[in-house]
């Protein structure tokens, strides 16, 4: 589905990405691990065209987008679900819903069919049905993730891209985002996720790339990367 060919990025004189190269298939869950600016956001915003790559090329279903706009990409069906959530504070829980099917809406999709959406991303995220026209700067921090996502989705995606969905979670709450990714992924989407905590991204993912000062020095299944005393080490904090 997704091909990233040895893509360059900058910011001014920084070099963030060093030509990496990676693949994401359809149906799967990939997750991109790594410290702090090792260029995982990075890599996501490169793909959804906020940031320009100075060389490769970034490909869907074999199709170049990496010169389209993020308007055009999303309409490639590849959506971006921002770190911080990102949310339009002053706007209801429904209008910001609303706003994130404006690609679909454009390319054609009647409101009748955006309406059953909302109600669908609504029963789905329980929490934000009795708040659909709250302001959105008055959801806790978990309400606010999950109508990120319920944005996310509501672009109709193929390839969603979730960038540290868990950030800043309550613990019980990160287990509810980890199964709300893994019901995403069972109804048909495609998942490539940013995720610091690294053992639960890695419990939910197919395959893995880690990623060290913007190069990709491993990549394989989630299970041998589970299992692998380098990893272990670095990433998961030490024993099993």
């Amino acid at each position: 589905m997704l091909k990233l060919e040895a893509i360059s990025t900058f910011y001014g004189s920084v070099h963030a990405l060093k030509k990496i190269s990676l693949e994401v298939n359809e149906g799967e869950i990939v997750v991109l691990i790594g410290a702090n600016g090792a260029g995982k956001t990075t890599t996501l915003l490169s793909i959804s065209g906020i940031v320009r790559p100075a060389g490769g090329a970034i490909k869907v279903y074999d199709k170049d987008i990496t010169k389209l706009s993020p308007e055009d990409i999303v309409g490639m069906g590849c959506v971006h679900v921002p770190e911080g959530r990102r949310i339009f504070p002053n706007l209801t829980v429904e209008e910001n819903l609303r706003l994130g099917a404006s690609v679909p809406i454009k390319k054609g999709t009647p409101m009748s069919e955006v309406n059953e959406d909302i109600e669908k991303i609504l029963v789905r995220f329980s929490g934000l049905a009795a708040r659909r026209k709250q302001k959105s700067w008055s959801l806790s921090g978990g309400e606010q993730q999950m109508l990120a996502i319920g944005r996310g989705l509501m672009a109709r995606p193929k390839l969603l891209m979730l960038d540290e969905p868990s950030l800043g979670l309550a613990p019980i709450l990160v287990q509810e985002i980890f199964n709300i990714i893994r019901e995403i992924r069972e109804q048909g989407t495609t998942v490539l996720l940013v995720e610091q905590n690294a053992r639960a991204a890695l419990n939910l993912a197919d395959r893995a790339y880690i990623l060290e000062m913007g190069e990709i020095i491993h990549t394989g299944s989630a299970k041998e990367m589970l299992n692998d005393k380098r990893v272990i080490d670095a990433y998961l904090g030490g024993g099993l």
